[in-house]
């Protein structure tokens, strides 16, 4: 049911995630003394960045950017990527390199679901998704083969080395991470790709002499600050949170920072239950 411009955002923005993986596996190699460890885990980097320019995991997430429409170079400087996401796949990079080898390994065991995964999301372009040409696919096909690999090597590792209670604990806590981490990649795609729109039990009002604009809401109010109210104004349901920072953007041209405040602050309205999201395709829809 997405949209073209809600694919596209999502294969611009997880390029960024795809960009911290050989980062956060250079560093769990960093960690190990065993060399054994070292030869299977290195492989990890070389699918992704290839044995050459042009090969590898990177450039086949390329293909799907040029696939669903976008401009290579563009994806490739990771000049428009979302300050969520941007913020996610950064706090993974910092986790790896802040914990021990143990959690760190059992942090990569989201690769446990991808062998399921992979083939459902073919299928869903290919059944969707039509104008997206298939050789695009060639990256998710590619992990079909290399995932459950990797999840067989982390998942060795994990029984093998958290036979203590404690650890195993540290082991289910590091993946827990890992999936909130994802979820908060997704959820920033979602907000800027969905129309955000004030809650009906939600009643913004103004700013006075002395007071802050404040959204009231049952039992508990939202204070406004800077701008805030003149985001919301423009959450009328009908635009993108993309379509709503570029307007900010135009508003405000001598702010750099002004369209990635925004995305933030739809991001924190929405999980504060101020703002609901309209899909794109039923933005109109009361």
């Amino acid at each position: 049911s997405l949209g073209p411009q809600a694919i596209r955002t999502w294969v611009r923005n997880r390029y960024y995630y795809q960009t911290r993986i050989p980062i956060k596996d250079g560093i769990i190699l960093s960690k190990s003394p065993d060399a054994d460890f070292r030869r299977q885990w290195i492989q990890r980097i070389q699918d992704h960045d290839g044995s050459k320019a042009g090969q590898g995991g990177l450039a086949l997430w390329l293909a799907l950017a040029v696939a669903v429409g976008l401009d290579r170079k563009e994806v490739e400087t990771l000049g428009h990527i979302l300050p969520g996401v941007r913020s996610a796949c950064d706090d993974y990079v910092d986790f790896v390199a802040s914990h021990d080898l143990l959690e760190s390994v059992a942090a990569s065991l989201t690769e446990l679901a991808a062998s399921k995964i992979m083939p459902v999301r073919i299928a869903a372009f290919e059944a969707h998704y039509e104008w997206v040409d298939p050789e695009g696919l060639a990256y998710f096909r590619s992990r079909c083969v290399q995932a459950p690999r990797d999840a067989e090597q982390g998942m060795a590792f994990v029984l093998d080395h958290a036979t203590e209670s404690a650890d195993q604990e540290r082991c289910l806590a590091a993946l827990n991470r890992k999936c909130e981490i994802l979820w908060s990649l997704l959820d920033s795609v979602e907000v800027a790709c969905d129309c955000p729109r004030l809650v009906s039990h939600a009643m913004l009002r103004e700013a006075g002499p002395r007071s802050s604009a404040v959204v009231v809401l049952p039992e508990r109010a939202v204070e406004l600050e800077g701008s805030g109210p003149e985001v919301l104004a423009l959450c009328e349901g009908a635009r993108t949170g993309v379509e709503i920072a570029a307007a900010m953007g135009e508003r405000h041209p001598g702010s750099e920072s002004v369209e990635d405040d925004t995305h933030h602050f739809l991001e924190s309205m929405t999980q504060l239950g101020v703002l609901e999201l309209l899909p794109k395709a039923a933005a109109a829809t009361p």
